[in-house]
Parts: structure tokens; sequence; C-alpha cells
């Protein structure tokens, strides 16, 4: 099994003869150690030859700042490996909860990958992400909210966002998930060949068991859970080809 490399901002895991790439972008305070809170399922996605190029991150309120930030680090890893290792396939890009809102704000509008995997979208208004904002907020006499917010973000995602392979993975039990308001934005566009894909879980599933474990108790990593996890793996490591 390969060793996890970091780059930067990417944690990058890379097998010995990679036939794709994938750029994962992770939830909130998960993505702060990406090779730690979602390792199984990348090193799931190495094993079947993928170079996956995590980014980390701490989150912030200028989600489009963030989201050219990510796309300047995957293009300048990119290139390092490619001048390394020679020519790679146009990567698939992967996101988690907010990871895809970053991914579909990205300024090429999805021009340089092969398709997204939205896990569990996430578009909450920053009262709603960070509950004690709403209560600090009105008292400090100061309005704070994400950019864009979550109208503009669904408006950009409409306008601006071009790549037409999408693939929206909803959990059943994830009440944060707003994955159908993401399907109305993108297929509301001229072109768009976006799928949805229904697997049981919560807004945890994608996480690793460790992690999923000390949230949540010994119940998290039970073989049904590890049963799905393998069932996304599997999914996007064929989207990826």
């Amino acid at each position: 099994m390969p060793t996890w490399r970091q780059i930067g901002s990417i944690w990058q895991l890379k097998p010995a003869d990679p036939r794709g790439q994938i750029d994962f972008i992770g939830g909130s305070y998960l993505a702060a150690t990406p090779q730690v809170s979602y390792r199984r399922l990348l090193e799931d996605l190495a094993a079947t030859g993928l170079v996956v190029q995590a980014w980390s991150y701490v989150p912030g309120f200028d989600h489009q700042s963030q989201a050219r930030s990510a796309w300047i680090d995957f293009r300048d890893a990119r290139r390092r490996l490619e001048q390394r290792h020679g020519p790679l396939p146009t990567p698939l890009r992967v996101g988690h909860s907010l990871g895809c809102k970053l991914h579909l704000l990205a300024p090429d509008g999805g021009r340089g990958c092969r398709g997204l995997v939205s896990l569990c979208f996430n578009n909450f208004q920053a009262d709603r992400s960070i509950p004690l904002l709403g209560e600090l907020a009105p008292r400090l006499g100061v309005e704070t909210e994400f950019s864009p917010d979550p109208r503009e973000t669904l408006r950009l995602i409409r306008r601006h966002y071009i790549q037409e392979r999408n693939l929206v993975v909803r959990f059943g039990r994830d009440e944060l998930d707003q994955s159908p308001e993401l399907m109305e934005s993108l297929r509301s566009r001229p072109r768009d060949d976006s799928e949805e894909l229904h697997l049981p879980g919560d807004h945890l599933t994608p996480a690793s068991a460790g992690l999923r474990r000390s949230l949540l108790g010994d119940w998290a990593d039970d073989p049904r859970r590890v049963e799905v996890t393998r069932k996304i793996s599997s999914t996007i490591s064929s989207w990826a080809r």
C-alpha cells in the first residue's frame, strides 16, 4: 500500500502504476486532516489504482476564495506529479458536504475534470452551520454570512458550472443533506447528464471508521457501514475511468 505524502495543503496517495486521479475535498473540520478523517475511503480508492489528492483546509466564510485556493493547489500538485511520472488522465473531483460546494465554485466551472461525485451536498447559511453565530451576531451588531450565500451558490451553479457529468449521492438518514436543491440547479442548465444515487447511511458515512466510532460509538463500524463505504469507493472508481 502506498504511503501518504504531504505537498503543501495537499495530502497525496500515489499507487505504483496509477490509472487515474481523484481530487478530493472533505467537509468542514473533517478536512483539516483528510488523510485521517477519510482514510478508509481514500485508501480504498488508491488500492484501485487512483492517485488521491486530498486538500487540507479549515473552513472560513469566504467559500469563493477557498474554492479558488483549492483549485490552484490541485493544479500545482498535479503539475509536479506529471513532471515526475508523465501525463495522467483528467482527474475526477469528489467532495463531501462543504467540499462539494467548493468544487462547484471552482474558477474553471468544472472544465478541468472528468466529472464530480458529490457526497452529502451541504449549503446551509452560516448561522445554521455555526449555531453560536446566530446568537452572538445580533448581540454584536454584525451580520455574518458565507460568501457566496446559499441562494447565490445555487445561482452560480446554474449560470457558471458547465460540467455535465455529475453523480449526486444521498444517504438515507442524512438530515444535513441538501442534494435535491443541487439536482434542481444542475438539471436547469442547458446541458446536463447528472445522476442520483441513494445509499443507506448518514452524513458521516463517507468518513473513516475510527472517526465515526469516536463520535457515534462502536456500532458506527458495523459490517453494513463497511459495505456502504466499499460501494462508494467502487462507484467513484468506475466514474474515474
